[in-house]
């Protein structure tokens, strides 16, 4: 089945600031999450209101803040924990946009790291 975390937002919360470092991922972070945000939001309203244009549009977004997102990641000299397998993927790619990246933000988390950012890269 997979790796379990009983807790899902409060063990990608203690791990959050190692993997988001890089100045660079903190910026890709930064329009990556609200794109993914808004494209999620087409998706649903496209299947909803059966509007292909919205849910094509939410599909092409959510796949470019992924994409973002990945390549930030690469970037970190902590890499995240890979995922087990795709409700692994899911579950924490959902709570990361959705929560994680959210409360980061308006925490000072993001900020602290940015301003760390030249005493580690």
């Amino acid at each position: 089945m997979g790796k379990r975390h009983p807790n899902l937002p409060a063990w990608q919360w203690r791990a959050y600031p190692n993997n988001h470092q890089h100045p660079t991922n903190l910026v890709l972070h930064l329009i990556a999450v609200p794109l993914f945000i808004v494209a999620f939001l087409l998706i649903v309203t496209g299947v909803f209101g059966l509007n292909l244009a919205n849910f094509a549009i939410g599909v092409i977004g959510v796949i470019a803040a992924l994409g973002l997102q990945r390549h930030g990641h690469t970037l970190e000299l902590q890499a995240s924990e890979p995922f087990s397998d795709r409700k692994d993927a899911v579950s924490r790619l959902l709570v990361e946009q959705f929560l994680t990246f959210p409360r980061f933000s308006l925490s000072g988390g993001w900020w602290r790291a940015w301003r760390e950012r030249h005493r580690r890269h």
